[in-house]
């Protein structure tokens, strides 16, 4: 049962030739901006030309200066630092941008990332333990912590200093209708969603909350703060990973960051951009999301997250080029893993009639755990619900949740939290262990107090402009590029034309799931035109809407009765030196 779609025409109203004028613009542009919800002068000149002078100052984190300053008396005593990190992306470029910043201060420092599979998340006994028996004296977590009251109080009776750096949500409690935050009893507590946290931006990723904090500490030692701008591509990294908001302050911290890239001097990222084919091609936020980040992921997921940070800090080219290679690899494999995990999941579901539920809980016992998030979002957009894969652990079941914008999904866990062993996440994203015997329970609860409407599982298809491919042009395409990077909040605009015929449909690539086609307008306007979604799904359609025949026609370049609506954004696509517009199909409707 796939979701279903509704497609949707923004029509936000304002006077998009005055702002157009007023800032240089054309009108096509000034209503996209509109579409964004950006009205103010304030808001537009931002969006359009906010810079790094425009961030907040840093020392508005509520206890970034005083985290700044025990730092200060650590490394003036000679006392040995740890970091402790997160396993993902946003984890390992704080731990990297925390070390190096670190080191550059003077500061005796090492790090640990907890492995998935012996550690799970964020700091444990464990690994305070063995801390303590290494003689360290300071533990500062990044991207994890918030919610490691227990840990921090066993760090702390052992008689060391602990620093938390984290972004995620604060645990509370309710009590009379009352929410009541936990913070954890840390020397000190950096994070931007703390109550008593004036930062105007809450929804920053944890290596932009280190970042940060390294400018403070740069700042005291008399580092020149040019040199915090090394950290910048990885600040990009990490914010687009975390599926962060990319408005205000994390919209120019990727697009400085994505500018830098192609010129950094960490030798292991430039290897991983070479590797990948990335250098000397445009960077955008879907290098970072879906080519660099991924590469970096796998090595928490199906290795160690360490073999990632030992690239970062690699300086031999030809040591980082096989590392990089290396990390391809592990994405290739966790690829063809996810593939399988994903349609195990789908015919689960449709098999046993758990499908029609409004949250979907998956047990997969023989799944690789560090993928089970990666299939609850696949599975999530197939269906378009609030999605959770549970996996057999060493220790009961662990799992991975994927949410839709109309269901919190760390509150509505909150609301069942006693199913759990520990539990942790975002409104669009969680963790959890738990026992095996109450999956069904977890599943029946969830449920029960879901109060999703059949509206809210309809998948909403917002269309900026129903735009004919006529109109688009390569300047049309470069005041589109202004809008750049693209992302969560700030959407790729979405154009639509109705009523196209359909021609010379060929399928591409060694997957087979890019097709290549020829639309045609009323007008005779003919258009290249690409799919890369599910080719066998495409085809499947047309066969059943117009019969074998006609999609034999297609598949030929024969004439043939096919037609359709289609939501579309444009490119160029550069090719042996010849520039040609095509459109890039994100939706369509057979007609």
């Amino acid at each position: 049962m796939i979701s279903l779609e509704k497609w949707v025409i923004t029509a936000k109203r304002a006077d998009f030739s005055q702002i157009a004028a007023r800032y240089g613009i054309t009108p096509m542009l000034a209503r996209l901006m509109r579409n964004r919800d950006l009205v103010t002068d304030e808001e537009i000149h931002a969006y359009l030309y906010g810079s790094m002078k425009d961030l907040p100052p840093a020392g508005l984190l509520k206890d970034a200066d005083k985290a700044a300053e025990i730092l200060m008396g650590k490394i003036s005593e000679g006392r040995r630092i740890r970091i402790i990190s997160d396993y993902d992306v946003d984890g390992i470029s704080s731990n990297y941008i925390l070390y190096k910043g670190l080191s550059r201060c003077g500061a005796r420092v090492d790090y640990r990332i907890p492995d998935r599979i012996e550690d799970g998340y964020g700091i444990n006994e464990h690994l305070i333990t063995q801390a303590r028996e290494d003689g360290i004296d300071t533990i500062i977590t990044c991207d994890n912590g918030i919610a490691a009251a227990e840990q921090i109080i066993y760090a702390q009776s052992l008689g060391m200093t602990v620093v938390v750096t984290d972004h995620h949500d604060i645990p509370y409690e309710e009590a009379e209708g009352n929410i009541l935050y936990r913070l954890p009893p840390a020397e000190a507590v950096v994070n931007p969603k703390r109550e008593d946290c004036p930062y105007p931006e809450t929804n920053i990723c944890g290596a932009v909350v280190c970042y940060r904090l390294m400018e403070i500490l740069y700042e005291r030692y008399g580092i020149p703060s040019g040199e915090t701008e090394h950290f910048l591509p990885f600040a990009a990294l990490a914010t687009v990973c975390d599926v962060m908001p990319l408005r205000g302050e994390n919209r120019i911290l990727v697009r400085e960051g994505i500018r830098r890239m192609p010129e950094t001097d960490n030798t292991g990222l430039r290897a991983l951009l070479e590797v990948t084919g990335c250098l000397g091609r445009k960077i955008t936020a879907y290098t970072l999301g879906f080519i660099i980040g991924p590469c970096i992921n796998a090595t928490g997921r199906l290795s160690t997250a360490r073999e990632a940070m030992e690239l970062l800090l690699c300086r031999d080219r030809e040591d980082a080029l096989s590392r990089a290679k290396t990390l391809e690899q592990l994405n290739n494999e966790r690829k063809e893993m996810t593939t399988k995990g994903v349609e195990e999941a789908i015919a689960y579901l449709e098999e046993s009639g758990h499908d029609r539920d409004k949250v979907l809980v998956v047990f997969l016992p023989d799944c690789h755990e560090s993928i089970a998030g990666i299939i609850a979002g696949r599975v999530r957009e197939y269906f378009n619900k609030p999605v959770f894969v549970l996996t057999r652990a060493k220790d009961g079941v662990k799992g991975s949740g994927r949410s839709i914008e109309a269901y919190h999904m760390y509150r509505e866990m909150t609301r069942v939290k006693d199913i759990f062993t520990r539990y942790g996440g975002h409104p669009m994203a969680a963790g959890l262990s738990m026992e095996e015997d109450r999956i069904g329970e977890l599943r029946d609860r969830l449920n029960e107090n879901s109060t999703l409407t059949e509206e809210d599982l309809i998948r909403k298809v917002h269309i900026d402009i129903p735009l004919p491919f006529s109109y688009v042009t390569e300047d049309f395409l470069r005041d589109l590029s202004m809008m750049e990077p693209f992302g969560k909040g700030n959407e790729k605009p979405l154009f639509a034309q109705k009523d196209l015929k359909v021609g010379s449909l060929k399928i591409l690539g060694s997957t087979g799931r890019c097709c290549k086609m020829y639309l045609t307008d009323g007008s005779g306007f003919r258009t290249e035109a690409m799919y890369f979604g599910e080719s066998d799904q495409f085809c499947r359609d047309i066969e059943d809407r117009y019969g074998r025949n006609a999609l034999d026609r297609i598949m030929r370049g024969l004439d043939s009765p096919v037609r359709m609506h289609v939501t579309y954004y444009p490119q160029v696509n550069e090719w042996m030196g010849v520039r040609t517009i095509q459109a890039v199909i994100q939706n369509y409707l057979l007609i």
